[in-house]
């Protein structure tokens, strides 16, 4: 009979089991014994030592209750199953498959039995013709009758199981599907939260390299931008100044950045046109904040 688990993967059912709920190892044994319904259960000398090891690597850990150790997953076990959900699945497919294979050697058997059951009976009522209804022809038809309904039963767990084993997969399928969707939709989220940053600051560069290098002269990052020219040079005599000098800065900064926005959306900008702008920038922030702190 091939193992009913490959290698590694009673350590990563056995973390599947210690998710649900603290268990002790008796209580691991027998809801493994459950899941293949009573065709298989893990012997204790199988079960605890992958615990111990388990817990030696930190992804369990344990408390005593009442002379016995409960075993409880840890933040670092949970982190592997969450990081294994696909193998999980496949793990569940595995289980059907042991499963199944587990009921067809059981009804071979039970179908060799029954064979050597009847021609042991042939035998039997060959040589005692004349005693065919006697107290061993029925304890024999008997026997055969509890072997066949055995049989059937087996058969019916099997399948049963085998039906639940497919559509837990499939949930376990879709749940994995599910998990890498949030992933992907948090990813975007994050993108669209950055894409929407540097809309806020450096696409403002991006224009107002645009509005000094569209008209075709640009200039080496060396050079210092010319100031704007006095009030009387035209350039946004329309703002009429108000009783307040930080707001008519403001105005006139905002006149600025639409001016450098149309013409970066008239001209449009190059690579090297914003690496020149960024340097014109700042070296216009300087001068006017060294003006405003004079």
């Amino acid at each position: 009979m091939p193992p009913v688990f490959a290698h590694g993967r009673l350590r990563l059912y056995l973390l599947k089991l210690l998710d649900e709920a603290p268990r002790h190892g008796y209580e691991v044994i027998r809801l493994l014994e459950e899941r293949f319904q009573g065709l298989y259960a893990p012997s204790a000398g199988t079960v605890y030592p992958r615990l111990a090891k388990l817990e030696a690597e930190g992804l369990v850990t344990y408390a005593t209750e009442g002379g016995r150790k409960v075993y409880s997953i840890t933040e670092a076990g949970r982190a592997e199953l969450a990081g294994r959900v696909g193998e999980l699945a496949d793990l569940e497919l595995e289980i059907r498959d042991s499963v199944s294979e587990l009921a067809a050697e059981i009804r071979d058997d039970v179908r060799g039995a029954a064979g050597d059951l009847r021609r042991e009976m042939r035998a039997a009522a060959s040589a005692t013709a004349t005693q065919v209804e006697d107290e061993n022809w029925k304890v024999a038809k008997e026997e055969f009758r509890k072997a066949r309904q055995e049989w059937k039963e087996q058969a019916r767990r099997a399948k049963d199981e085998s039906r639940r084993a497919r559509e837990e997969a499939q949930q376990a399928r879709r749940q994995a599907k599910e998990a890498q969707e949030r992933a992907r939709e948090e990813v975007q989220r994050i993108a669209a939260q950055l894409q929407e940053q540097f809309s806020k600051s450096g696409g403002v560069l991006g224009s107002l390299a645009g509005a000094w290098l569209g008209n075709g002269t640009p200039a080496g990052p060396a050079e210092t931008p010319s100031a704007p020219g006095p009030a009387g040079s035209g350039w946004a005599e329309d703002l009429a100044p108000t009783e307040d000098p930080a707001r008519d800065l403001d105005r006139l900064l905002d006149r600025f950045r639409d001016d450098v926005r149309d013409a970066a959306r008239d001209h449009g900008v190059t690579p090297a046109q914003l690496a020149e702008a960024r340097a014109h920038l700042a070296a216009a922030a300087a001068r006017i904040a060294a003006g405003l702190k004079a």
